[in-house]
């Protein structure tokens, strides 16, 4: 690796940024929204958010947030579906230990 390497920003600070990330280009490149539609909903929620949005997790929390949102907004997503998955990935994300990989329980 070279001096360049080290200097040059990554463009996700964490794995799950590049993979929502990739998540929503491939979701509109199977026609389930348009890039405009994205945009517009994305910038709305970066300009709504009530604390300064300065990049990494701030940023793709929003991003993420507003992608499910979207996708129940379009039907393709269940909101009670969604928010049970979220509460257990959080659960999961609690109870594992500190640089251990995060699952969910087989019977969740």
């Amino acid at each position: 690796m070279s001096v360049v390497d080290h200097l040059t920003p990554l463009p996700f600070d964490e794995p799950w940024q590049a993979e929502v990330f990739a998540l929503t280009t491939h979701l509109n490149e199977s026609g389930m929204f348009t890039w405009a539609e994205w945009a517009n909903r994305f910038s709305a929620a970066l300009a709504q958010s009530e604390t300064p949005v300065e990049g990494g997790s701030d940023y793709y929390s929003i991003w993420l947030d507003t992608l499910l949102q979207m996708l129940i907004d379009l039907g393709h997503a269940n909101a009670e579906e969604v928010e049970a998955m979220k509460t257990q990935w959080i659960d999961a994300y609690e109870r594992t230990p500190h640089g251990e990989p995060v699952h969910l329980k087989e019977n969740e």
